[in-house]
């Protein structure tokens, strides 16, 4: 506001409303037409999976690693596991990323048992009528009960009921025991060091 007792300035509010307002009046219609194509292209394309399958993975940072989340492709590691080459995973649905790596022996399994899961229930058509390929489905796989929806996300922990704690959990120091480990691991360059140069001397003497 202006200091003063001053008049106060002819502000002209009256602007092109028409032209400066940007109105959102087609969303429903938009929204009707989006689920008709999601239609139409889930009826093209036959009966393969809506969604391609992808990895379980756990949130990054601490506050959010309890989660668990679709990643972005299965590791080569995981696919080779499960007896799936990476060729024949992208004609099977599977997202692969070379780029990830499995940091842990869990997490790896977890994935691994996704895709056994997911290979045990695909049904792979022949492409020609008549004459199967290897890995094709044959007879009544063929003409059997099959849905559309991809494997739902496993459960990210398995509740533990409650219990009493153990005095061997009391008497546990884990700070400790955290310290001590990572001092062993710093420090055992220089014991392996020293042992070598001991070993030297008595050879010397």
């Amino acid at each position: 506001m202006v200091k003063h007792n001053n008049q106060l300035p002819k502000n002209h509010f009256h602007k092109d409303w028409q032209r400066r307002v940007k109105t959102w009046f087609d969303q429903p219609g938009k929204k009707h037409s989006r689920r008709v194509a999601r239609s139409k292209k889930a009826l093209a394309t036959g009966a393969q999976p809506l969604q391609k399958l992808r990895p379980a993975v756990r949130c990054p940072t601490q506050r959010y690693n309890i989660r668990i989340r679709e990643g972005r492709g299965f590791t080569l590691s995981e696919i080779k596991l499960a007896g799936i080459r990476k060729k024949e995973a992208k004609g099977l649905g599977i997202v692969v990323d070379h780029r990830r790596r499995s940091k842990s022996e869990e997490g790896q399994t977890l994935n691994v048992d996704r895709l056994k899961e997911y290979k045990s229930r695909l049904v792979v058509f022949p492409r020609k009528q008549g004459k199967p390929k290897a890995g094709d489905a044959q007879g009544d796989d063929l003409t059997a009960h099959i849905t559309r929806e991809s494997l739902a996300l496993p459960a990210s922990y398995s509740a533990e009921a409650p219990r009493a704690i153990t005095e061997e959990e009391k008497s546990t120091q884990a700070f400790v025991a955290l310290r001590q480990a990572r001092a062993a691991q710093r420090n055992e360059g220089a014991r392996q060091k020293r042992l070598r140069e001991k070993e030297a001397a008595e050879k010397q003497k």
